[in-house]
């Protein structure tokens, strides 16, 4: 096990890190944020030789992957860390220093057990992209398609395991001080992270993943995944069909083309709320790097290395809630927190109701490049401290998504209203899964799985009461009370009227 001197230490040269890039300059001039900060920031960079432009991504990728991770959702996010900041941050997408290809060969070999030669016809030695856990090449198979063959990065595993070693010792740190570091649980956000992590370092399992999300995406055709070779995939090896399009990041490269930016904002978001409310598996890695446009105005996306699964009842709280802000329906989505678990029950509704007016009011009709962000989170954050929240680690990579998703569709577009490029799929969502269609629809599905058990049902009676002369019934099961109801065709002519009883006062409902 890892001493604690060694974590510390640890975190003593990232934060020393982040201070030689300048990556603190900001913290440090930041008027709202809290003086004991302010001070660690100070010592960070005692005896520094700080930039006069702070260098970000190489602050993130000298410290290693699972800061480059950090990093990458940052740069979808300018009105939170700035322009500037942004821009630099985009390098750590798919920039980063490459691995040797003949390293890169041997990897591929031994995970795929034949010489590369016999895999694909041809494979550039350059890599298209070298991000934080792996490096892409381009290669052609022996029928002439084009793939993208995607490697782990040699020794990344290690890398990530001591990182995020280090992150759990430092949130076990901070929830033991209790207070507002307990209720943010900090520990098990951790834990959620690393689990997304291994997943991520499992090649296989995201080609399952990219060949799941495009059987749920079937009804978006404007939204395309590509298509998996499992021939030459393994557990560090993923081939992949070629995406050949225009990263959504490179807004003046989609305008020379003419792309519709607008169209391509809105289906991005579209796209997302199909994944996450309809089907409940979404793409969780959903910057601009991973995004490409393609003829039509099309999306296509690449790297399932995360994903995120919201069960039913799930997302039906966040349909609503979603539909509740755009509408204006506060008590609503006051009234979903309190049913869901998310306030305490002591609290007030009707309060909880007029915190959330304050802040999604002031929001409401105003394209997003009028809103203030800052305001919000702030706001946010006050409600959660006021009513007693606590974190809920299995919504973060939700949350971290949409607000992927916010920062990539407002690049596109600055004016796009994003209350209003939701509602239409959200009400209609709503409409046919939990109006009376939807209602009906569940009742007769209940029904007809009942009368379908009906025979299991009679042969189980017929085997526990047996006509005259047969087989002595075995004894009962302990802590059970049997009660016969006449013969055995008796009992299970009363159930089969009760089930068609049901039925029938279905239909009479609806007539």
């Amino acid at each position: 096990m890892t001493s604690s001197i060694v974590h510390s230490w640890r975190l003593l040269r990232w934060g020393r890190t982040l201070a030689r890039h300048g990556a603190l300059t900001g913290l440090e001039r930041d008027p709202n944020t809290p003086t004991p900060v302010k001070r660690l920031a100070r010592i960070a960079r005692i005896g520094a030789r700080v930039p006069k432009v702070p260098r970000y991504a190489d602050a993130l990728q000298a410290i290693g992957p699972a800061a480059i991770k950090l990093g990458q959702t940052l740069a979808t996010r300018p009105d939170l860390v700035g322009e500037a900041a942004a821009r630099d941050l985009l390098r750590l997408q798919d920039q980063l220093p490459a691995v040797p290809f003949e390293t890169i060969r041997a990897a591929v070999e031994a995970s795929l057990g034949r010489p590369l030669e016999q895999l694909f016809a041809s494979i550039q030695e350059m890599p298209v992209g070298a991000a934080s856990i792996a490096q892409v090449h381009r290669a052609v198979m022996p029928d002439g398609r084009q793939v993208a063959v995607k490697v782990l990065r040699p020794g990344v595993e290690d890398d990530f395991k001591r990182a995020i070693d280090t992150y759990q010792w430092a949130a076990a740190q901070l929830e033991g001080m209790g207070g507002e570091a307990a209720r943010l649980r900090p520990r098990l956000t951790v834990e959620n992270f690393r689990r997304w992590t291994l997943r991520e370092l499992n090649f296989m399992r995201e080609a399952a993943s990219a060949s799941e999300l495009a059987e749920a995406m079937t009804a978006e055709p404007d939204f395309v995944v590509p298509a998996i070779d499992w021939s030459r995939t393994s557990g560090k090896v993923l081939t992949i069909e070629w995406i050949d399009g225009i990263k959504l990041s490179n807004r003046e490269a989609l305008i020379a083309a003419g792309y519709d930016l607008p169209r391509l904002a809105r289906t991005l978001v579209h796209a997302f709320l199909r994944q996450a409310i309809a089907e409940g598996f979404f793409h969780a890695d959903m910057h601009q790097g991973n995004l490409f446009a393609l003829p039509g105005n099309r999306i296509a996306a690449i790297d399932f290395g995360i994903m995120g699964r919201i069960d039913r009842r799930a997302r039906v709280w966040l349909a609503e809630i979603l539909y509740g802000l755009i509408t204006g329906n506060y008590r609503r989505v006051a009234e979903i927190h309190f049913e869901a678990g998310y306030v305490p029950a002591h609290h007030n509704v009707a309060e909880f109701a007029t915190a959330l007016r304050a802040v999604g009011e002031p929001m409401r009709g105003l394209p997003v490049k009028d809103m203030s962000i800052g305001m919000m989170l702030d706001g946010l954050f006050a409600i959660t401290r006021d009513f007693d929240m606590v974190t809920q680690p299995h919504l973060l990579l939700l949350q971290k998504t949409m607000v992927m998703v916010e920062g990539v569709a407002t690049g596109l577009d600055p004016d796009i209203n994003l209350w209003d490029a939701a509602a239409p799929f959200v009400r209609e969502w709503i409409r046919s899964e939990l109006g009376p269609e939807a209602a009906l629809a569940d009742r007769l599905v209940t029904d007809v799985r009942t009368l379908a058990r009906l025979p299991e049902l009679v042969r189980r009676i017929e085997a526990r009461f047996p006509a005259p002369g047969g087989e002595p019934p075995a004894p009962p099961l302990r802590d059970v009370t049997l009660v016969r109801v006449g013969g055995g065709w008796r009992y299970a002519a009363v159930a089969a009227a009760t089930a068609l009883a049901s039925i029938a006062g279905s239909w009479a409902v609806m007539h």
